[in-house]
């Protein structure tokens, strides 16, 4: 499966990291739904991912850092979360 359209369908729950095993998916749209949590570090495991949509949801916590793996990545929509999705500070070492 290259595309995975789920947007606007009042989707509820954690998102399933689970996802982050679909080694072909190019487009993942999960975007307008009432999806809580926060994304999962496996999304970084998607290698030909190209679009990430999971704007106007409920998610909350760290953007994961194994999303900077997302090398195709073109397109990343997080957007319209009502609590703080925000990305992790890098400490320096």
């Amino acid at each position: 499966m290259e595309e995975l359209v789920l947007q606007g369908n009042a989707l509820t729950g954690r998102i399933p990291p689970e996802l982050g095993s679909l080694s072909k998916l190019k487009y993942l749209f999960l975007s307008g739904n009432e999806l809580t949590g926060s994304i999962p570090p496996e999304f970084g495991n998607l290698a030909k991912l190209k679009s990430l949509a999971l704007a106007n949801n409920d998610l909350m916590g760290p953007i994961p850092p194994e999303l900077a793996n997302l090398a195709n990545l073109e397109a990343l929509s997080l957007g319209g979360q009502p609590r703080t999705l925000r990305a992790r500070r890098r400490h320096a070492s």
